[in-house]
């Protein structure tokens, strides 16, 4: 059957699928019933299946006539947030619809009875909210002989307008520092004998606003917790806790910020006497444009959509552990496409809402996309 045929005749299980996935809803690190879920489907329709004994992720095949590789990745996992008062895992970003357009796209192509020239993977990753799933799954060879890799993700109407898309979104990286601050104990009536904490901490609050890079790419960096474990008001705090969260478009200037933050905790540990420890967490790069997989992926949405509905760049401002697997892996040509879907009121958002016969024009895209890739002498 021809693979655009058997989705569009498979339309309500699609949707039906996604419903399944989104009452799943599971946190990084413990996808277990998502990852069943997909890999039943994935079993069924004849693919090649890996499991691994250390987490829920998945890589499925369906074999070609070369070693080499063209990939598609989706996200397993939730976020986990206060939804009407309830703090639970949900599925505000959308990995529900990833997963759901990449299992069928897995599905249309399996049962068309085509042989494509490169093998397709399907890659399904968990803990994309953490930032750690890409990492894992490198580690695991998940892009062993890949030559092209295509991801994709749901946008919000102001980025990407419904029944349009984009072939690259250009995410930022992002991060948060977090760091523990050493001080010394006092009473609060004899301040010169402590050093405290609180100060210092302030100190770094007013340091890091007076960051000026010499740069026309977007950036921030700001506090955004802080914490002593001091019962008592009368007696200078000699620890706190706190975290920084950075953001640059580029990893250039991600670098340069991370700089200045080492300077200017040297500066505060000199100034107070106060010892500052710190590390860089929950990271993910920035976006590296690659335009063969841009161009794959434009030629794909313009034979979808039409050439009126491709919208040439989408800027996002978050960031997204997608972009680990070109900052890895050397000549991986890359891109994630940017599926307008009339999202609101916004990503992440616990009543985060989109129209969902954007699934099936994206499962559509990404199908062309990767039997495109997969046609292509490399």
């Amino acid at each position: 059957m021809n693979p655009f045929l058997y989705i569009d005749k498979n339309r309500e299980s699609l949707l039906k699928t996604f419903q399944e996935l989104h009452a799943l809803a599971e946190p990084s690190w413990q996808e277990k019933n998502t990852s069943a879920y997909i890999i039943e489907h994935l079993t069924k329709a004849g693919l090649k299946v890996k499991t691994f004994s250390n987490h829920f992720g998945i890589v499925a095949e369906i074999p070609g006539e070369m070693e080499q590789v063209v990939a598609l990745r989706a996200d397993l996992d939730a976020l986990v947030q206060e939804v009407g008062g309830i703090v639970q895992a949900n599925h505000s970003c959308g990995h529900d619809g990833h997963s759901t357009m990449v299992l069928y796209t897995a599905l249309a192509i399996a049962t068309s009875g085509i042989v494509p020239k490169h093998t397709i993977r399907f890659i399904f990753q968990p803990a994309e909210e953490k930032g750690e799933g890409a990492l894992q799954m490198i580690k695991e060879g998940a892009l062993k002989n890949v030559v092209y890799l295509f991801g994709i993700h749901v946008r919000p109407q102001f980025e990407v307008p419904y029944l349009k898309a984009s072939p690259v979104i250009i995410h930022g990286s992002a991060g948060s520092i977090r760091g523990t601050i050493k001080g010394l104990q006092a009473h609060a009536a004899r301040p010169q004998d402590g050093i405290n904490a609180i100060e210092a901490a302030s100190l770094i609050v007013e340091k890091i606003k007076q960051i000026k890079l010499d740069t026309k790419i977007p950036y921030s960096i700001k506090m955004t917790q802080l914490q002593t474990h001091n019962e008592a008001s009368n007696v200078i705090p000699e620890k706190a806790n706190f975290s920084l969260d950075v953001r640059a478009q580029t990893n250039e200037v991600m670098n340069e910020l991370q700089n200045q933050v080492k300077l200017i905790f040297e500066e505060i540990m000199n100034i107070t006497g106060a010892k500052i420890s710190w590390s860089l967490n929950d990271f993910v790069p920035a976006a590296i444009k690659n335009s063969e997989a841009i161009n794959i992926a434009a030629a794909a949405i313009t034979e979808i959509l039409g050439e009126e509905n491709l919208v040439p760049l989408c800027i996002s401002q978050g960031g997204e552990d997608f972009h680990f697997y070109t900052s890895k892996t050397a000549n991986l040509q890359a891109t994630m496409v940017g599926l307008g879907c009339g999202l609101s009121p916004g990503l992440h958002h616990p009543e985060m809402k989109f129209q969902l016969d954007a699934l099936i024009y994206g499962t559509k895209i990404l199908t062309k996309a990767v039997l495109l890739a997969s046609d292509l002498d490399s």
